[in-house]
């Protein structure tokens, strides 16, 4: 039996090619999202009020940073706890390619926090701050959007002054 033709629909739109060794290109990309947080309603209730929250073990008091359901040391259950909002930079990185949300940003400084008290690293974004003058052990502050888009980003840190 002979193969049938078969094809896919395709539009006319595509993708502006800039260069090809590497490839540079020009494409929109567009995602709608419909996110459910379940248990982690809390830290992102918390951002839209200012806060960061992560969590605890109840048994063992192991803090984690990005909020868990059962400790990972341990597998006790964890239990809701407000983090300081001030730390000190662990590591950083410069990112010069980001998503569409980003792009008005680039290059910015992705980096991961150290909180007294808390045993695991958070997270997000550094503004205000050339690439070239952040340095691991820099205080910083946690800053949150005036407007709660209940996402991640709804955090950033800036340099403590």
């Amino acid at each position: 039996m002979a193969a049938r033709k078969v094809r896919l629909p395709e539009s006319e739109e595509g993708a502006v090619l800039y260069n090809l060794e590497p490839i540079i290109l020009k494409d929109h990309w567009e995602v709608d999202y419909s996110p459910i947080y379940a248990q982690d309603s809390p830290f992102f209730a918390g951002l839209a009020k200012g806060k960061l929250r992560g969590s605890r073990c109840a048994k063992c008091k192991y803090t984690y940073a990005t909020p868990r359901g059962h400790c990972m040391q341990c597998g006790g259950p964890t239990e809701w706890v407000e983090l300081p909002l001030q730390g000190r930079i662990h590591t950083y990185t410069t990112c010069y390619y980001g998503s569409e949300s980003f792009l008005k940003e680039t290059p910015y400084t992705l980096i991961l926090v150290e909180f007294d008290g808390v045993d695991t690293l958070f997270m997000s974004r550094l503004a205000g701050l050339a690439p070239e003058d952040v340095r691991v052990g820099l205080p910083v502050r946690a800053q949150f959007v005036r407007q709660s888009r209940f996402r991640p980003t709804d955090v950033y840190f800036v340099p403590e002054s």
